[in-house]
């Protein structure tokens, strides 16, 4: 039988206990530095086949697991609800020697899945696609900041184009941010100033255009402030800001996309389906994993958080919903994938579409929201069988049937 050992993982340090033949040999804190480490080693390796455990604790474990991966010391890292829910009791001391002897004790009495490692390419291709997401965060809260501070200073700027957050955009924000700016300026100054203030290669016919609508919405603007106002400052400031952002998500695209496609075998699996981009598979891939680390789709749905939650108690049965308690990233991008889908039903043939349209037709409608979830369910069920076969998709295999 394995020995146990058990860490309580917390900010730069973990109390360690170390459990042979159910009995405790040795306990002490670890610091997470080499020293630390290096004394966590030692009782290591005087264990018979131990097997670390300890709980995910977002940035606070992973020194932990570097430790293990490092070393090759097979270790599981518990789900903290999971954990919970196997350790409960009526009377409860919360204290880190404590938690450590409870997560040991909960080893010895239950069996929990040793922690699969991800590669480099999978681990760099997961840290890319958070930082994504970040920075996906940070333009939304900055163009939030922006609105706030150009309804005081020139608002209908807004009106000038389709997409207020976009390069183009943002660097006349940035130029001409109140519209006394604009007064007094001419439609060929305007149009030179446009077509050299950005990036984007704007030709003189519509730099006209922009400079022609330009003046006749600073003609009728009357703005809260005044030009040498600390608004005015403010909108420069942001827009200095979103640029550098948006070419940071821009960088962070096209990395994730080149090391899937030229690491990662699946990529082009994933991308064979109508409606699933290049950068979708990408994120979805830094998400998700090797997906062929599951044992079936089902374990993958529960991985997403799509698994369905039941409840019945004598005579009630409660309407089944998800479960929730996966990977709320991946099941929003599962989400997009499947309105893409819809949205792209035109260029070619998608079973999922036709599984889509089944659920809404008949005597019992399916509402919106429940049929783009069981979609979601399909897609990863033929995610998961494509990539395990390595088969791309082909709507004359996949769609033959509509259950």
């Amino acid at each position: 039988m394995s020995d146990v050992i058990a860490l309580d993982v917390s900010e730069g340090h973990s109390y360690m206990v170390w459990y042979a033949h159910e009995t405790c040999q040795a306990e002490f804190q670890v610091l997470h530095t080499r020293s630390g480490f290096a004394k966590l080693l030692k009782v290591v390796q005087r264990a018979n086949h131990p097997i670390l455990y300890f709980e995910a604790t977002g940035v606070y474990s992973r020194p932990v697991e570097r430790f293990c991966t490092d070393n090759q010391l097979p270790y599981c890292l518990l789900n903290p609800l999971d954990l919970k829910l196997k350790t409960n009791s009526l009377r409860r001391l919360k204290t880190d020697r404590q938690d450590a002897h409870r997560i040991a004790r909960a080893a010895l009495n239950n069996h929990f899945r040793l922690k699969q490692p991800r590669t480099r390419v999978y681990a760099k291709m997961h840290e890319l696609a958070r930082f994504y997401e970040r920075v996906q965060t940070d333009i939304h809260i900055k163009h939030v900041q922006l609105h706030t501070q150009l309804q005081q200073t020139f608002p209908e700027l807004e009106q000038l184009f389709t997409s207020r957050v976009s390069k183009l955009a943002l660097n006349v924000v940035s130029l001409f941010p109140h519209p006394s700016l604009v007064q007094g300026l001419s439609r060929t100054v305007l149009k030179n100033q446009l077509i050299h203030s950005t990036d984007k290669k704007l030709s003189k016919v519509k730099g006209i255009q922009y400079a022609e609508k330009l003046q006749a919405l600073a003609k009728d603007s009357y703005p809260a402030v005044d030009p040498d106002s600390v608004q005015v400052q403010a909108v420069r400031y942001y827009c200095r800001i979103l640029i550098n952002l948006i070419r940071q998500k821009e960088a962070l695209t096209k990395q994730l996309v080149t090391l899937a496609n030229n690491s990662l075998p699946e990529f082009a699996v994933i991308t064979s389906m109508p409606g699933i981009g290049a950068q979708s598979a990408a994120e979805l891939i830094g998400e998700l994993g090797d997906i062929r680390r599951f044992d079936n789709a089902n374990q993958l749905n529960a991985f997403v958080g799509i698994d369905i939650n039941r409840y019945q108690s004598g005579k009630y049965l409660r309407q089944d919903h998800i479960n929730k308690r996966g990977d709320p990233r991946a099941r929003r991008l599962m989400y997009l994938i499947v309105k893409n889908m819809l949205r792209a039903q035109h260029t070619a043939d998608n079973h999922i579409v036709d599984y889509y349209y089944h659920l809404k037709s008949g005597p019992t409608p399916k509402r919106n929201k429940v049929a783009i979830v069981a979609c979601m369910n399909k897609t990863l069920y033929c995610l998961f069988s494509m990539v395990q076969a390595n088969q791309k998709y082909d709507y004359t295999y996949h769609g033959l049937v509509v259950p």
